[in-house]
């Protein structure tokens, strides 16, 4: 959460002259309502569940950079699923730099609380065992959108590189 996965997704897609989705607007689309109001209607499961079906169908389409929100790589079955058809990317960050990010918007289910420091803290300490699955660790910290975009393109050429 606030680490810039739809900029920078959409800027890695220009740069790699592919389509750019972000999951979360292809839910809402398919959903008819915000990620916020799924969040407050139906709960943290059902929203997951929807997830999981939109970033199964996404990875059925052609070659695409697709943003993910901060959950749906947690999901085991979504991680697999994502491990056989596509390249991960972890975009790190710290503590600050995501706290100083997601405090300019209030549409965070995640962080509705009177503590979401806290809260994001507990997320980082939870989750990062399982992002350090992804293929690829890019630090997002305390830099610019595009020079992130830049870490990602180097890190995949080192990839391609490696599997040659």
């Amino acid at each position: 959460m606030g680490v810039g996965k739809t900029t920078v997704g959409r800027r890695l897609a220009t740069a790699l002259n592919r389509p750019f989705k972000d999951a979360d607007e292809e839910i809402e689309n398919a959903a008819g309502r915000t990620v916020s109001e799924i969040f407050d209607d139906f709960g943290e499961q059902a929203f997951r569940d929807g997830e999981r079906k939109i970033i199964a169908r996404l990875l059925e389409e052609p070659p695409m950079i697709l943003a993910l929100g901060g959950g749906a790589f947690i999901d085991p079955e979504t991680r697999a699923n994502i491990k056989g058809k596509a390249i991960s990317v972890w975009l790190k960050a710290d503590i600050e730099t995501l706290m100083a990010r997601v405090s300019k918007r209030n549409t965070r289910p995640l962080l509705k609380t009177e503590d979401p420091e806290k809260v994001m803290r507990n997320l980082m300490e939870t989750r990062s065992s399982v992002y350090s699955e992804a293929d690829i660790h890019v630090n997002a910290d305390q830099r610019t959108h595009q020079l992130t975009v830049d870490a990602i393109i180097d890190a995949l050429r080192d990839r391609d590189a490696n599997h040659a």
